[in-house]
């Protein structure tokens, strides 16, 4: 199909394709992107945190040569570094075999451990490092693992360390499957016998009441212990192959069902609370103890997300009753959408994320689940809640969207009395803002940028939002002159004619207005979010860590390439986010290419010509697959990095959240290996033989669909390769170059070279 746009009426334009060879010269040199940006920028500064004496914090600044971190204090003129850098380098180096330059060091933050240590991720782990550079280890992972949260591994034993009571007086564990209380002196004091490997206590969910009169424990009965299998054809210590073994619940899966059990020491007794209030669950969550040991509560979330309940059960008489219920006709979110916290002071109550009036609000309830008032209300919605002060009765909270002369995904910080009065903002500069508040509140740092802005990091006081004192101001001018410029928001209406759709564009370093580009976009779709890039990054504009090779690297080898939030995603309103509900092969796509179509009639240089070119990795990987199979007369070049091609391969919590419960056609409707056979278009698919994330059985029955189909298409697969393979681990330069050269020749009909020469 051809489409018009304003592009192909403008005379003297000249579209970037069918040109000479492209040299390897210029591929290397967008791979190299990041490695001679990076020590451009000065004092950019990152992730602050305090220390618990409220007097000092910590952060990650940009300086000569890389990065360095700083040990700051309250009172101006104290600012030293954090640790010696090259003691970390050196050890972290021993312990890795790497070569990390002091300077370079692979995290954005740390803590300070108990040990004369740091404590910081890197690899997927959590490392310890010595101060004094003696050591760096690896840490281990201790208790037992919940597969996606909501089946027990049952292969690793759990924690069962003795609970003892507030008063010191008993302490409890289990025994075998049961559970078994003991006095001060070890003598038994009351001991289940109804346990089994089928319906079993929990060590790890034993919760004293505050006053030691009883205490609540979960009885399980195991879920599905679906095992995925992979092989690791490559090993490094032998040469045979392994076979790694990883518990796995998909949708449909029978998950774990607990039990809660009052256990009343008075009466000895053990009593099973009635589970007509939870009768179907995914999960039950943030048990705990009210604090006059009146009772507990805890959430349950209904099998299908579109049941949730707060349950106060009486410590007394061991019933149940329902303090809150939330039903949707959709799904009720609860990966960015849930929030519960008990009100324990002067007005003892609930605290309530809902979107019921179809945006993100805050609701507070009495003890007996009387609706008290709507605390936050308006078109924009609640990100999240950092404090709530009880004594000052107030709650200080992010959101967005509040502001309408601003990009409504911009986080802002406020403050407001539980009545819903008083409504305070604590942050105001147009950008997207990351505050820090000290241990007692009392004051904060404002990290503040756009992608157009880098960041700005200012010290103010709680009481009143009075800046105490700059910390850094981002400088970027050597980076400029490197050739940097910053992305293009551009916002268009989406499919319903009225919402607005934002995303951003990266052109070339060597952008010429009088050519045309063919268009690349980055594309993830995920619900749970939202992704187009709202702070300042200039190597990446990708989600994957420091390592990532982005989209100004592809950008600069003659391409547009854009990111786009379509309806579906999330932190906009209730509305936008249910497109996603049962659908997620729609992936904003009637969004996306009003977009591209709408950015084409007002830039001569954005060329559709010959079609989109389309990337992305898991969920974005399916919808790139998605791209080609559904929409092929608008994307015609996509590269699929560790997609979850059909839902009921993949994980069960992000599944079912969004697909539902039970599994049904819905499914199969989005599954892109489902219509493989519909696939037009040039198609590279890569995958990690180690995905840990997605199961690689998904990808490999993608392939057996497109061969059944008599399908042309490319694969890479990467030995050892986890979910990140290719983006922020791996051979993230093979494979990048590999996802270039495949843009080059399909989407520019470029000549490419011989790698192998």
């Amino acid at each position: 199909m051809k489409i018009w746009t304003g592009s192909t009426l403008v005379l003297g334009i000249t579209l970037c394709t069918a040109q000479a060879e492209v040299s390897s010269q210029q591929i290397e040199q967008s791979l190299d992107l990041r490695e001679r940006w990076m020590g451009l920028t000065r004092d950019v500064l990152l992730a602050p945190q305090w220390t618990d004496d409220n007097q000092s914090f910590y952060y990650k600044l940009s300086v000569e040569g890389g990065f360095r971190f700083y040990l700051d204090q309250l009172q101006p003129g104290h600012r030293d570094v954090a640790f010696d850098h090259q003691r970390i380098s050196d050890a972290l180096n021993k312990a890795t075999g790497g070569h990390t330059s002091a300077l370079q060091l692979p995290f954005d933050s740390f803590s300070y451990g108990p040990d004369a240590d740091i404590r910081f991720y890197y690899d997927d782990s959590l490392w310890s490092c010595a101060l004094d550079g003696s050591h760096c280890a690896r840490q281990q992972r201790q208790g037992q693992p919940k597969a996606f949260g909501v089946v027990r591994d049952l292969r690793v034993a759990p924690q069962n360390s003795a609970r003892v009571s507030p008063d010191g007086r008993y302490q409890a564990q289990t025994v075998g499957h049961n559970l078994r209380i003991s006095d001060a002196k070890g003598a038994t004091v009351l001991e289940s016998t109804d346990g089994s490997a089928e319906n079993f206590y929990d060590p790890q969910s034993i919760q004293w009441a505050p006053d030691s009169s009883a205490l609540l424990v979960l009885k399980v009965k195991p879920g599905t212990a679906r095992l995925v299998s992979r092989v690791l054809a490559a090993p490094t210590d032998q040469l045979e192959p392994k076979t790694i073994t990883q518990l796995y619940p998909k949708p449909g899966d029978a998950v774990d069902v607990e039990q809660p059990v009052l256990v009343q020491l008075a009466s000895r007794l053990l009593q099973p609370i009635d589970p007509q209030l939870f009768a179907n669950p995914y999960s039950l969550d943030e048990l705990q103890w009210r604090a006059d040991s009146s009772g507990f509560v805890f959430k349950y979330t209904e099998r299908g997300h579109q049941l949730a309940r707060v349950v106060a059960v009486d410590a007394k008489t061991a019933q149940a009753s329902a303090l809150i219920t939330e039903q949707s006709p959709t799904f009720i979110d609860q990966w960015g959408g849930s929030y519960l916290q008990l009100l324990e002071g002067k007005s003892p109550g609930v605290l309530w994320l809902s979107e019921r009036d179809g945006w993100a609000h805050l609701y507070r309830y009495n003890n007996q689940g009387q609706l008290l008032n709507q605390v936050t209300q308006g078109q924009w919605r609640v990100r999240a809640v950092q404090r709530v002060d009880e004594a000052g009765q107030q709650i200080w909270f992010s959101a967005s969207g509040m502001d309408p002369k601003q990009d409504p995904y911009f986080v802002h910080y406020y403050r407001i009395n539980f009545d819903g009065s008083g409504l305070t903002a604590l942050t105001s500069a147009n950008a997207t803002h990351e505050v820090v508040y000290s241990p007692d509140f009392s004051h904060y740092i404002d990290l503040y940028s756009r992608v157009d802005l880098p960041n700005q990091a200012e010290l103010r006081r709680s009481s009143d939002g009075s800046l105490v004192r700059l910390l850094a101001k981002g400088d970027i001018s050597r980076l400029t002159a490197a050739g940097f410029k910053a992305p293009t928001p551009f916002v268009s209406k989406g499919r319903d004619g009225k919402t607005d759709i934002w995303g951003l564009l990266v052109r070339p370093q060597q952008f010429d207005p009088n050519k045309s580009y063919p268009v690349i976009e980055n594309i993830y779709a995920g619900p749970h979010s939202s992704f187009v890039p709202k702070s300042f990054w200039p190597f990446g504009y990708h989600s994957g860590g420091d390592k990532v090779i982005g989209m100004q690297a592809l950008a600069d080898l003659g391409f547009i390439v854009v990111q786009i939030d379509g309806m579906g995603t999330g932190n906009r309103s209730k509305a936008f986010h249910d497109v996603a509900w049962r659908d997620l092969a729609d992936s904003g796509f009637p969004d996306r290419m009003l977009w591209h179509k709408a950015a084409a009639a007002q830039f001569p240089w954005y060329s559709l010509q010959h079609g989109v070119g389309i990337y992305g990795a898991s969920a974005g990987g399916q919808s790139t697959v998605g791209a080609l199979v559904f929409h092929p007369e608008f994307y015609r070049v996509g590269v699929a990095y560790a997609g979850c091609y059909d839902n009921r391969m993949d994980k069960i919590s992000w599944n079912e959240q969004w697909l539902g419960y039970p599994v049904g056609e819905q499914y199969r409707a989005s599954s892109v290996t489902e219509h493989a056979s519909q696939l037009r278009g040039k198609l590279l698919i890569v995958n990690g033989e180690q995905d840990s994330n997605v199961d690689p059985a998904s990808t490999m029955q993608l392939v057996n669909a497109l061969i059944n189909a008599d399908k042309d298409f490319d694969l890479l697969l990467v030995p050892g390769g986890e979910h990140t393979v290719g983006r922020s681990s791996g051979p993230i330069r093979y494979v990048q170059r590999r996802q270039f050269d495949f843009f080059l020749r399909h989407l520019q009909q470029q000549q490419t070279p011989d790698w192998n020469k």
